[in-house]
């Protein structure tokens, strides 16, 4: 039996919560997948579109009076992870129902700690929320005070801050729970941030790389794996050139190399593989891999695996 920690990408979440709901259905088979196979899974997702999706929703509320304040953005993360995770409890919870497994599917609201002097405050880069053109980004820029910026050829969209997460306060609840037998559901959108004054903890607005806090969970859950979910099967060099080339492994040296050699997207893969990298250095096996593919990848079928 393995310990997998499986970090879903926004393509196995959707747009709305209607049809998120709908997506998770697909999204919870492969993970039962791995279930019944025998794995212990703790799942970790993303939330840029719904975190953004909530502020906008509450800021445009609060400005036609219609609720009396709009909601910090931490508590707009707190909120995503709550109805996300419901999401994919009720998914995989009715997935393994249907194949006669009985198991618990929890979500634990997580805070994860980050440092208040991180440079990231200095210099948002995070995109989150609804894409815009250019025009609509720069009239909400302007009434807003929001850093707007391209990504990836999609369209423009608002960034924050996206520190290093350092510790997951709730880690040992974590770890009770996997051992207890659950599935569990947490660092949801990379955790709500966190920093430590004077002994106590408060949030701050900015949001973690979910990646990122994937792998620092599995590092603290003692993970025999990372799996990264993405759209791509495996990991790409010389992306949409003629000469592309799709790798079945990495070590991290040469995952460190490509990355200065500017080989993966800043907005997409490049987080990917530095969380990879990152999990990788303290001796497990990062993978990333596409959602459908996820039990071929853990059998090393499919994927690209990222080690030492």
């Amino acid at each position: 039996m393995s310990r997998i920690v499986i970090a879903l990408g926004g393509n196995a979440l959707g747009n709305t919560p209607y049809e998120q709901l709908e997506l998770v259905r697909s999204t919870a088979k492969p993970i039962v997948d791995l279930i019944e196979q025998g794995n212990e899974v703790v799942i970790a997702h993303g939330n840029g579109p719904q975190v953004g999706m909530i502020n906008l929703g509450m800021g445009t509320a609060a400005e036609a009076k219609a609720i009396k304040s709009d909601m910090p953005f931490p508590e707009c993360g707190a909120m995503s992870q709550g109805y996300i995770g419901y999401h994919l409890q009720n998914a995989i919870g009715n997935e393994l129902t249907a194949r006669g497994i009985d198991k618990d599917v929890a979500t634990v609201v997580t805070q994860v700690l980050v440092d208040e002097n991180d440079p990231a405050f200095r210099n948002p880069t995070k995109p989150i929320g609804a894409f815009y053109d250019k025009e609509t980004a720069d009239r909400i820029a302007a009434e807003k005070g929001y850093t707007m910026v391209e990504d990836a050829g999609r369209g423009y969209r608002q960034v924050v801050p996206s520190p290093k997460p350092i510790d997951v306060i709730e880690k040992r609840t974590v770890n009770a729970l996997i051992a207890s037998g659950t599935v569990v559901i947490t660092v949801g959108g990379g955790g709500i941030p966190v920093v430590r004054k004077g002994g106590k903890l408060y949030g701050t607005p900015a949001v973690i790389d979910k990646d990122f806090a994937s792998a620092k969970l599995a590092e603290l859950v003692k993970a025999d794996a990372l799996v990264i979910l993405t759209a791509v099967d495996r990991v790409c060099i010389n992306y949409g050139k003629p000469d592309q080339k799709a790798l079945d492994e990495m070590t991290v040296a040469e995952a460190e190399q490509y990355c200065a050699e500017g080989h993966f997207a800043p907005g997409s893969m490049l987080p990917k593989v530095k969380a990879a990298i990152s999990f990788a250095q303290t001796g497990g096996t990062a993978i990333i891999a596409s959602l459908e593919n996820a039990g071929k990848a853990v059998r090393g079928e499919s994927g690209t695996k990222v080690h030492l």
